[in-house]
Order: C-alpha cells, then sequence, then structure tokens
C-alpha cells in the first residue's frame, strides 16, 4: 500500500468515525468536516475529481450543519 492509499484509508475512516459520532457533540461535525476536506484531497491527488468534488460539497454541508448546531446551543 503506497502512502497516497494509506491516506486515503485513514480519510475515509475518519470520516466515518466521526460522522458515527455527531450526536454527541458539534465539534465532532467540525472534526467530520475536516475529514470531508481530506477525503476531498485525496480525491483530487488520485485523480478521481468528481469523488474530489463531491467531499468538497460534504464539507461545505457540513460546516453549515455545524454553524447551525453551535447557534443552537448559543440560544
Amino acid at each position: 500500500m503506497d502512502l497516497l492509499t494509506s491516506f486515503g484509508v485513514f480519510a475515509v475512516s475518519a470520516m466515518m468515525v466521526l460522522y458515527a459520532l455527531e450526536e454527541r457533540g458539534p465539534h465532532f461535525v467540525l472534526a467530520f468536516a475536516g475529514a470531508c476536506v481530506l477525503a476531498s484531497a485525496y480525491g483530487f491527488l488520485q485523480g478521481a475529481w468528481p469523488f474530489g468534488v463531491v467531499e468538497a460539497i460534504w464539507a461545505f454541508i457540513a460546516v453549515k450543519r455545524w454553524r447551525l448546531r453551535v447557534s443552537q446551543a448559543a440560544r
């Protein structure tokens, strides 16, 4: 397994774990967004640009969900 593949396995595994933990708090949602950015970078580096684009969209959605949760918690 080369370095790029290892990076991809880490990024996608982190996404799955952090997605499962999102209900525990908004910081997990933000961490999920970060893992999506890593997975997006992997997609572009690997040459699978549709995967990179989809993961970038997921990161954007996750950041929006994080902001919503933080604003709701402040009320």
